[in-house]
């Protein structure tokens, strides 16, 4: 018996097979703290699609088979082992990007799901040929530029979770107390367990949030099972089954997000080798991840997933526990496809009202916002860089709540540069840090 237990790899230990026993609950601590915002933004896009209750379910079924696809393939590489390679080999988690949420929401609702999807291929090529120069391109995404843009993308979200928690605009009881009593009891049911829950508690305080709210909200007659019951036991994704659709303007605006996301990835992949395994991550290791990231993108299109990213919040808990065995969140990714291929799950979260969702997320937006802050401020903010900030958040943020504004152009330029203020904010942020003289070579000039 000694010996045979030998034969097991320490979870703290990147490569070998760790104990079932050990595995298991740290493999569900991660699934956990990501599946709701795994299937969130799916659940946003058929709100706004309008897509009918069985192609909402095909929808966020596709967004958690293509999350476990695209963390498999991080942690398990296809290519030569010295060669280029697809996928880092590093411990991380991918899962459904809340950074796509505002451009996918103005597409939806002028083109329809298949525009996001085509735009999601162009993407995805886009994240390919980023991976392949990353290390020429980077020089462009210095933390202040791409703190600027995960804090435009947090402060563009705002508006959806606060019209999620007053009930949905679709909705015939928008705006009434029982909607803002359950989003506001959601809320402070995750704002308790962040700031004085501990271990499972903390890392599950969203999804605690939202069984409270829900359960509360059977209460008020809020939740209908019917899609449960029409829901099939179990079904594989159907490719192509939205279409696809090549919309130039859509195309250029999430290519431009799927830039800026590959180059905030190598934020998530030092952050988690850096703080677990005490080392930088390599050249080979930031290119095939990245590169991975594209095609994984590409192929999760093909199968009706929307947009994928390294989760955040997954990389604090290998940074926290240092447990890095790729096994360990590779059974994390069995446990999503296996949750992927039961529709009566992907239905049962479908019934959970829009004001839960609203009260839970809120405090995600706002987290990314500040991740953001913490980017951008760890630069010094000279008046040079804070002109940057300012200038590319204020007409990003600016030009997309006045659209107006825009009426006079073609349709094209309102989709790209009118709908998400990321975009503007992305290309503003980026001219001026190549445009506007830095503090140093004046000096040095002088």
């Amino acid at each position: 018996m000694k010996q045979s237990s030998k034969e097991y790899a320490s979870i703290f230990q990147l490569d070998g097979i760790p104990k079932f026993s050990q595995a298991l609950p740290l493999a569900l601590q991660h699934v956990v703290a990501m599946i709701v915002g795994c299937v969130t933004p799916a659940i946003i896009v058929s709100n706004v699609a309008n897509l009918s209750t069985a192609d909402r379910v095909i929808l966020i079924q596709a967004a958690l088979v293509v999350s476990a696809l695209s963390t498999l393939l991080q942690l398990f590489p296809i290519g030569k082992k010295n060669g280029i390679h697809l996928g880092a080999a590093l411990p991380v988690i991918m899962g459904i990007s809340f950074a796509y949420v505002p451009s996918m929401q103005s597409i939806a609702a002028d083109y329809g799901v298949p525009a996001i999807l085509g735009a999601q291929i162009v993407g995805g090529v886009v994240a390919f040929i980023v991976g392949a120069f990353v290390m020429q391109i980077r020089k462009f995404f210095p933390p202040l530029i791409t703190g600027t843009v995960v804090f435009t993308i947090g402060l563009s979200l705002y508006p959806t979770a606060i019209n999620y928690m007053a009930g949905g605009t679709s909705s015939p009881t928008y705006g009434s107390w029982q909607n803002w009593a359950i989003a506001f009891l959601t809320l402070a049911v995750v704002t308790v367990l962040n700031h004085f829950g501990k271990g499972i508690f903390k890392l599950a305080s969203i999804l605690i949030g939202i069984i409270v709210g829900y359960v509360v909200s059977l209460f008020f007659g809020m939740v209908d099972f019917a899609s449960i019951g029409s829901a099939a036991a179990f079904q594989v994704p159907q490719p192509l089954h939205f279409g696809i659709m090549f919309e130039p303007s859509s195309c250029i605006a999430i290519a431009i997000l799927f830039a800026i996301n590959s180059i905030q990835a190598i934020g998530d992949f030092t952050a988690t080798t850096s703080g677990s395994i005490d080392r930088e991550p390599t050249d080979k290791e930031l290119q095939g991840g990245i590169m991975g990231y594209g095609v994984t993108n590409i192929l999760g299109a093909l199968l009706g997933g929307l947009p994928t990213a390294t989760y955040s919040q997954n990389v604090g808990i290998v940074t926290t526990t240092k447990v890095v065995n790729r096994c360990v969140l590779g059974l994390t990714a069995v446990i999503l496809l296996a949750a992927g291929l039961i529709p009566k799950f992907s239905a049962l979260l479908t019934t959970i009202p829009q004001c839960v969702l609203g009260g839970a997320t809120v405090s995600v937006f706002a987290s990314i916002a500040m991740t953001g802050m913490k980017l951008v401020m760890s630069e010094e903010m000279t008046y040079r860089n804070s002109s940057i900030v300012g200038l590319a958040a204020a007409l990003g943020m600016g030009i997309s709540q006045a659209t107006a504004a825009l009426s006079t152009f073609p349709s094209w330029v309102v989709t790209i540069f009118g709908r998400s203020p990321v975009v503007v904010a992305t290309i503003v942020a980026v001219l001026l840090n190549i445009i506007l003289p830095r503090e140093g070579k004046k000096a040095n000039q002088k």
